[in-house]
């Protein structure tokens, strides 16, 4: 039996990284899969992929910060697969701007994709799941929502979905809807990897105790295990998948800058 066998499932930001892996393994395990995004011709390109793959799946232009967007994307799942059972909050925006350098444009879109989204989005899709039997959201946070970060609109977008998760996961727990976070590191063909600095990758992955980036593949395999009965009794729980790096890096750093002094003291 595939583990999400007869499931509807709903994954924004499904056209690249993450959400793009997501999408893929949902659908291998049986799920009807609804794409949304706003790269249109990344994402259409992979639904169609599913499809050939004899797969189910559709692609919806969606921006997470817009209602009406939500509402769409919502009737159309209902619509077209007869339920809804999974969300997938990984939709995000990463502006690179400290605290002075932010402006409040910045500010304001990056907590409106970030945070304000999935925030509409589970409002919307609790009771059609619920509806549909109960289910799983999983909103995709960040280390960032972990520990400090020098991207202050995005720590603080981070930060907040994290709370929400856990209030949520409060609040539904009577529509049988389980609400968990994960917390992903530097991982590899995503945006946060992808726009940084050759000098920015290397420090980061200094810091990671397992000394690598994560693969997209690995953060899907952990979605699909909460999105999926195999966690039946887990909500509003905040999982790391960052190798190390925010329970250790300080550690790390240190035992690698202590190793690098005896060096060369001898």
């Amino acid at each position: 039996m595939r583990r999400l066998e007869g499931q509807v499932a709903l994954i924004t930001g499904a056209a690249n990284g993450q959400g793009a892996a997501e999408a893929q393994l949902f659908a291998s395990e049986g799920a009807a899969v609804v794409l949304t995004d706003i790269d249109d011709t990344r994402g259409q390109h992979l639904a169609k992929q599913i499809v050939a793959d004899g797969r189910k799946a559709i692609y919806l232009h969606h921006d997470v910060a817009d209602e009406v967007d939500w509402k769409l994307a919502i009737a159309t799942a209902q619509g077209t697969f007869g339920a809804l059972h999974v969300l997938i909050n990984n939709a995000g925006v990463v502006p690179r701007k400290t605290l002075q350098e932010a402006t409040l444009a910045t500010w304001q879109r990056t907590l409106a994709v970030n945070l304000t989204g999935p925030a509409i989005g589970m409002k919307l899709a609790a009771p059609v799941i619920r509806d549909s039997g109960g289910g799983s959201i999983v909103n995709v946070s960040s280390v960032a929502g972990l520990t400090a970060h020098y991207d202050a609109a995005y720590a603080a977008s981070k930060w907040g979905l994290r709370g929400l998760t856990k209030t949520a996961a409060t609040e539904y727990a009577l529509w049988n809807i389980r609400v968990n976070s994960i917390h992903p590191g530097q991982i590899e063909a995503t945006a946060l990897f992808n726009g940084v600095s050759p000098e920015v990758s290397q420090a980061v992955r200094a810091c990671i105790p397992m000394h690598r980036p994560g693969k997209p593949a690995e953060c899907a395999e952990l979605v699909l295990f909460l999105a999926s009965n195999a966690s039946s009794f887990i909500t509003g729980a905040e999982i790391a998948v960052d190798g190390g790096y925010s329970s250790g890096a300080t550690m790390w750093m240190r035992q690698n800058l202590q190793r690098q002094l005896s060096e060369a003291a001898t």
